[in-house]
């Protein structure tokens, strides 16, 4: 079967392309742009991926090796219903769908126990704990991670494996597709508002998703907030469990994630929770999530208000002097959440603020400056707007000199904040 995955270069979508190359599947792809992810893919072998999205160019693969499969990401469907591969591959009877029914397709193909992670933030960064984990007791599994892991690849299929880990995105309700065999749920918050038009709208599908899982792993705090109605299927997390304690991993939400996992590990394999700690101490991170780019400088993807608020308290436990460098992930989102931005930099010292990265937008929306979002902080003489040039450059390099921690919080992925990062600080 040749299927073709349109945004390959997604954090989603390319996993999931080099998951079914190593299932047995011929694989090709597009994408808008070149980036990181997609030279990570090429140099996995999935080479076959042009970039540009236009009717020729996907005829052309057509033409060479037909397609049976056309795998697309949702963000081609919100920003562009006639985009021109839907159209030719309506025209010409291809199979189209978003990502969820072909992993679906691979899980029972397989035949595979699903392991979901889900929650408003934090899915990552479980996801990536949970592969460690299950490495460390060698565990043959399947999985996909939504960024690069020392340890592994972003994705792999493995043909003696019995769990598929998947990271399961509430973002155009993908999850709902998906019958898991046990769910864990990071944290339930309110986000994606385009979706899911109220906070009761948002819990209602999550309730939803936890009634199609067979076991559920979730914080008392959620279960509360959201109104569950617990039974013998769910695993339900003390917030304040002291063994959280024993994690010497840094940051109160990665403790928080780790446990979750040693929980779902344990029930999975019964292995000893404090043997699954000792294994958790030395988990290594990932990209991305408050990675270590260079001395005192980091790169961490939080976008969400309480993930950026965890960043930050993640920072403040390495340096009392934080400086932070903050690219929002949207404006759509920035419509929601500007008011959050009060006292979400109150401890700061410095604060340099590029645009925002622009992604599945609604064109009738006034686009947000930096400028205008500072606006909405009680402490806003300590922002400044910035952009990708030399005074930026100038200014991170100063700061690191004097011994400041400097974060840089980057929604985006190609042309993004980090990609500046990297090519700038790392030689």
């Amino acid at each position: 079967m040749h299927i073709f995955f349109s945004g390959i270069g997604g954090t989603a979508i390319g996993p999931l392309a080099l998951i079914a190359k190593q299932a047995g599947y011929t694989v090709s792809g597009s994408d808008k742009q070149d980036s990181q992810y997609i030279q990570y893919l090429i140099g996995q072998g999935v080479s076959n991926i042009h970039i540009g999205q236009s009717k020729e160019q996907i005829a052309e693969k057509h033409a060479v090796n037909p397609i049976d499969w056309y795998v697309y990401s949702s963000a081609i469907s919100i920003e562009q219903p006639d985009a021109p591969e839907l159209v030719f591959c309506s025209e010409n009877a291809i199979k189209s769908t978003k990502r969820d029914e072909l992993l679906n397709h691979i899980i029972q193909e397989k035949q595979l126990k699903l392991v979901a992670i889900a929650g408003t933030h934090g899915k990552t960064t479980t996801t990536a704990m949970a592969v460690w984990l299950f490495k460390q007791l060698n565990i043959p599994m399947s999985y996909s991670v939504g960024a690069k892991i020392s340890y592994g690849e972003m994705g792999q299929y493995s043909e003696d494996s019995e769990y598929f880990i998947y990271e399961c995105d509430e973002f155009d309700r993908n999850f709902l597709a998906f019958q898991p065999y046990m769910s864990l749920i990071t944290g339930i918050d309110y986000d994606h508002h385009e979706i899911f038009p109220t906070r009761e709208d948002y819990q209602a599908a999550f309730k939803q998703f936890l009634g199609q899982s067979t076991w559920n792993i979730v914080w008392h705090s959620d279960v509360a907030s959201v109104g569950l109605t617990t039974s013998e299927k769910y695993i339900n997390l003390d917030d304040n469990e002291q063994k959280l304690n024993t994690l010497s991993i840094v940051g109160l939400v990665n403790r928080r994630d780790a446990w979750q996992v040693i929980q779902a590990v344990h029930k999975i394999t019964d292995t000893p929770i404090d043997e699954l700690i000792t294994h958790m101490n030395n988990f290594p991170g990932l990209s991305r999530r408050f990675e270590k780019i260079s001395p005192n400088l980091y790169s961490d993807y939080a976008h969400t208000i309480p993930k950026i608020q965890g960043c930050l308290q993640q920072a403040h436990e390495l340096s009392d002097n934080v400086v932070v460098v903050y690219e929002p992930l949207t404006n759509r989102r920035q419509e929601y959440i500007k008011s959050d931005y009060k006292n979400l930099f109150k401890n700061v010292k410095k604060l340099y603020w590029v645009p925002s990265y622009l992604a599945r937008e609604d064109p009738q929306q006034h686009v947000y400056t930096p400028a205008e979002l500072i606006d909405y902080m009680d402490n806003k003489e300590i922002a400044e707007p910035a952009g990708f040039d030399e005074e930026l450059e100038r200014n991170i390099k100063l700061h690191v000199a004097k011994g400041d921690l400097v974060v840089c919080i980057s929604g985006g992925g190609g042309n993004s904040l980090d990609e500046w990062l990297r090519r700038i600080f790392i030689t």
